[in-house]
């Protein structure tokens, strides 16, 4: 089992690292592709309906939309139904950046599959969804 876990942690850093390099070519960082991934979906979303959506916490989806705000990705503006309420709204930077980020996911996801067969491919699928289920 330990063999496991290493492997998956290896294979997390990795990946990881990959995949900030990719997006930070756009102007994105690691993370902040699930969030803009969900408002290009829907934009105005609030931090708690972004963190319920992603599996997060709120104070996660607030930290990252300052960083994200910083970088000029999204804007926060207050709910006009309910002044309490701040949500986040993509800017054109965010929208233009949606098109070079999916296609360098898409690259990305290639690489890392490149060497496993189509049987492989539905296997780790699987593995990895059941190992997500079981730690969520």
């Amino acid at each position: 089992m330990d063999d496991l876990v290493r492997l998956l942690s290896r294979a997390d850093k990795l990946l990881r690292a990959a995949s900030d390099a990719a997006l930070s070519e756009h102007g994105v960082r690691i993370g902040q592709n699930l969030v803009l991934e969900a408002l290009w979906e829907q934009d105005g979303l609030a931090p708690g309906e972004l963190a319920a959506r992603l599996g997060l916490t709120t104070p996660t989806i607030v930290n990252t939309a300052t960083r994200m705000e910083t970088a000029g990705l999204v804007v926060r503006r207050r709910d006009p139904a309910d002044a309490r309420l701040v949500r986040l709204y993509l800017t054109g930077k965010a929208l233009r950046a949606r098109e070079p980020v999916e296609e360098a996911r898409r690259r990305l996801e290639e690489r890392v599959a490149a060497a496993l067969t189509e049987e492989e491919r539905r296997h780790v699928r699987t593995a990895l969804e059941k190992i997500i289920k079981e730690l969520a």
